[in-house]
């Protein structure tokens, strides 16, 4: 069942199997206040298990770009367009948040952002491959990120 993520009032909804369910919840509640602010957009997620399609082709980019199988189990998905660009997010039950940002056109940027909650390890599947920067969130506490640039196709 979809679920509509309210980011004044943060929930673990869907989250509650992650050993860092409240910092995962912010990080997702952040999410969604900055896709409101900027596209105003209403950031929903159903479970994995409800949108295959979108968990299937985020782990192609991920297999096909680089190699990355993510071990952690996907709790929650959601896909959307906006501005010209197709986006989709995972979030796993270990704290980790994996973005596609797909430019629709030809041309468009086209990038996999990752994410790690407050609290959690880097993934041993990212750990050798990327530099994470930290970033400050009022709904997240310390979150930290990298991406990569996507070169094929999808």
């Amino acid at each position: 069942m979809p679920y509509i993520v309210d980011f004044e009032n943060v929930s673990t909804i869907g989250l509650e199997s992650s050993p860092v369910a409240d910092a995962l919840a912010g990080l997702r509640a952040n999410e969604a206040r900055y896709y409101k602010n900027k596209y105003d957009h209403v950031f929903t997620v159903s479970p994995a298990s409800e949108a295959p399609e979108v968990l299937g082709w985020l782990n192609r980019i991920l297999a096909d770009e680089r190699g990355i199988v993510i071990s952690a189990r996907p709790l929650e998905v959601t896909s959307f367009e906006v501005d010209g660009f197709r986006m989709a997010y995972v979030f796993y039950e270990s704290g980790l948040s994996v973005n596609v940002m797909y430019g629709i056109k030809d041309g468009e940027k086209r990038a996999v952002g990752f994410k790690l909650s407050e609290g959690m390890g880097v993934p041993e599947e990212l750990a050798s491959r990327f530099k994470f920067a930290r970033q400050k969130s009022k709904l997240a506490g310390v979150i930290r990120g990298s991406f990569f640039v996507i070169k094929g196709e999808y």
